[in-house]
């Protein structure tokens, strides 16, 4: 196990465990956070712990043009029932991520310091939102890291049916029009799979990651 000093570095992701844990400290600076990112490295930790630096060997992503709405959103989208808005509230979202209840979970993984950390990206313009709003309200959203040509999807919420899908299609519609390679997911679930996310190979992500990044 590789454990982080001052000194900014990530060792390969090669040299993680079988689950993908990379390394082990450090702390969330902007610097640090964006280095993580641009290696295919995020952090996912609890209070109670150092910060824990991942790397799964397998990446969940959804690829330019293999975006999946259903007929019955496609029909929510068209009536207008949400308003879908861009970096117009990214600590209300990012807050709203940290406190909403999540069936089979105790808590969170949003830590304060993680929301300070992500707060600052978005001053710097690293990080962004899309909020879902219904009658004056935010009822969903979703923020995430801009790497440019690859977004990183850290988290959504959702107070109301279908709102964080309706931020994950505008999410996913804006980056195919501005020529975006892949939307990150980082890992497996159900609900990105319907959207049309997919899982690849660390491997093939990290080189994706690399080639864009020369773009």
């Amino acid at each position: 196990m590789y454990f982080l000093t001052r000194e900014l570095y990530f060792p390969s992701v090669e040299r993680s465990s079988p689950e993908g844990l990379v390394a082990v400290g450090g702390d969330l600076s902007a610097e640090r956070l964006m280095l993580a990112y641009r290696s295919g490295i995020f952090p996912w930790f609890e209070d109670d712990e150092p910060i824990l630096w991942w790397s799964p060997p397998r990446r969940m992503v959804l690829f330019h043009g293999e975006l999946k709405v259903s007929k019955s959103m496609r029909n929510i989208l068209n009536r207008g029932i949400f308003r879908v808005t861009s970096n117009t509230a990214f600590n209300d979202v990012i807050t709203s991520c940290r406190h909403i209840e999540r069936e089979g979970q105790d808590g969170t993984w949003i830590t304060g310091e993680m929301v300070e950390a992500y707060c600052r990206l978005h001053e710097l313009g690293l990080a962004r939102s899309y909020e879902v709003w219904q009658d004056q309200e935010l009822v969903g959203g979703l923020y995430g890291v801009d790497l440019g040509h690859v977004f990183c999807g850290e988290s959504m919420f959702s107070k109301v049916p279908n709102a964080s899908k309706a931020a994950f299609i505008a999410l996913a519609r804006q980056l195919e029009r501005e020529g975006y390679a892949l939307l990150d997911c980082q890992v497996h679930n159900s609900h990105l799979e319907s959207l049309g996310a997919r899982e690849i190979s660390r491997e093939t992500f990290i080189k994706i990651l690399t080639e864009t990044q020369g773009l």
